[in-house]
């Protein structure tokens, strides 16, 4: 299987972001839950949070300070949630 390519994200809410991948698959995904760790400590802050962007050498989102989720993680929640 193909690594899944994030194309386009968007804010939801809270910490929930509407991701579309290349292959067409979207969805909402919760990361509520995912946000341990020190990389992932900033993202607590709401307004830190919404500072993702898509990068396309990495083919998933990812903040200022180097966090990311990987687009099979990401992949696997919308997946889940359809």
């Amino acid at each position: 299987m193909m690594i899944p390519r994030v194309v386009e994200v968007r804010y939801v809410g809270a910490f929930t972001v509407h991701v579309r991948f290349a292959d067409g698959t979207e969805g909402d995904v919760d990361l509520s839950e995912e946000l341990h760790g020190e990389i992932f400590e900033p993202l607590k802050d709401p307004s830190y949070f919404k500072r993702f962007t898509v990068n396309h050498e990495l083919h998933t989102i990812t903040w200022p300070n180097g966090a990311d989720f990987a687009p099979e993680f990401l992949y696997r929640k919308v997946r889940v949630a359809a």
